[in-house]
């Protein structure tokens, strides 16, 4: 039996493959999950950096881990060779199927790239309570890093409206980067 000790595990080398054969590892249980436990790990996580590091830190270092997920999701589970359409067509349904949320387009700028896009029913922050506070900073990166892996070129995405702060849906509002 291999000694922890000598071979400990690589937490900063993410690799999609990593994420293992969900099917044969949980054949009982399967692949889905409860929101509650995501947002559990999640809160209590963005909770520990908080105390550990600043709100403002916090939030920088969700962002990036949101933006690696969603450059490592669109590259290993999405068609990067799509138009447009195609590409938004086919990420619509990728977060329907994996109940991340449902996506709708708003509005894109071709000449600029600046988007506007709305998540209904996200993991994230659907049916929390009115803080009055945007909340959805991973998800901020997430798209970011979506974007950026099918156009190249990198993009700053920040929530402009959040189920917590009152509204229904969460907006994000989208312009390439100079980064």
């Amino acid at each position: 039996m291999p000694n922890i000790l000598e071979n400990p595990r690589r937490h900063s080398h993410f690799r999609w493959d990593g994420l293992g054969d969900i099917r044969e590892g949980r054949g009982d249980l399967g692949e889905d999950m409860p929101v509650l436990v995501y947002r559990l790990m999640q809160f209590t996580m963005l909770d520990v950096l908080s105390r550990e590091f600043g709100e403002a830190e916090a939030d920088r270092l969700f962002r990036k881990s949101g933006h690696l997920a969603g450059t490592e999701f669109a590259r290993n589970a999405l068609n990067l060779q799509l138009d447009f359409d195609g590409f938004v067509a086919q990420l619509q349904r990728a977060l329907a199927e994996l109940k991340i949320g449902i996506l709708r387009m708003e509005r894109f700028d071709q000449g600029t790239g600046e988007i506007m896009l709305t998540v209904e029913q996200d993991l994230d922050c659907s049916g929390l309570p009115i803080t009055d506070e945007n909340v959805c900073t991973y998800d901020e990166g997430f798209i970011a890093g979506v974007l950026e892996a099918f156009a190249g070129r990198p993009y700053d995405v920040r929530e402009v409206d959040c189920w917590a702060s009152g509204d229904r849906v969460c907006r994000f509002s989208g312009r390439l980067s100079d980064a």
